[in-house]
């Protein structure tokens, strides 16, 4: 492998080549030596942008936590318009349709890379724990609005959608569901909730 060949931005390669291989083979199938080949570098690449492989993974994990505000700012900028079920529909396929399944798979797999974590996010799953809130804040926003229900309970319902969401995407060789499929379970969960439910 050519070690002389510069990389632009070597950190968002490096992360890209490791989605490629995560969505392709499997959270266990993600070795340096397999990111760095999949990027067409030197093994050494890596090494000198990142402590070691778990710190990279961190890395990894942290910077498509940071890529959820854009979606957060996105879906709150939708209250009002649409409908809720719509509107959660579309997020939670957005979110569930990318790496976000395989990297929760990564992240319960690797004893090491939960420990660096929890060193900033001392609770729940890294990346599940930032959509609840992304979800959270978009109920509450259609509560100030008036659509969803003054009495909802939005702490309850944010988590609740975004497992059934990630239970509907879970299986990553199977075809993921359709968009129906995913209305359906979204309006069962937040129908009750609606100041104004569609009959």
């Amino acid at each position: 492998m050519p070690t002389g060949v510069a990389m632009r931005d070597a950190r968002e390669q490096l992360f890209d080549a490791a989605e490629r291989v995560l969505l392709r083979d499997g959270p266990s199938a993600l070795t340096s030596r397999a990111v760095t080949t999949e990027a067409g570098c030197a093994k050494g690449v890596l090494h000198r942008h990142f402590t070691d492989f778990d710190g990279f993974l961190a890395e990894l994990v942290l910077d498509r936590i940071a890529g959820l505000d854009a979606r957060s700012a996105a879906l709150r900028e939708s209250a009002g318009t649409g409908t809720v079920a719509g509107n959660l529909t579309g997020a939670l396929t957005d979110l569930f349709g990318s790496v976000a399944v395989a990297i929760v798979g990564l992240i319960i797999s690797r004893d090491a890379l939960r420990a660096r974590l929890r060193e900033t996010r001392p609770t729940g799953v890294p990346l599940m724990t930032e959509a609840t809130a992304m979800i959270a804040s978009y109920l509450t926003a259609e509560r100030d609005l008036g659509r969803v229900r003054a009495d909802a309970d939005i702490t309850t319902l944010a988590p609740t959608l975004i497992g059934a969401a990630h239970l509907l995407f879970a299986d990553r060789k199977g075809t993921p569901p359709d968009a129906e499929a995913v209305r359906r379970t979204v309006a069962t969960v937040i129908t009750p909730a609606l100041r104004n439910p569609p009959r």
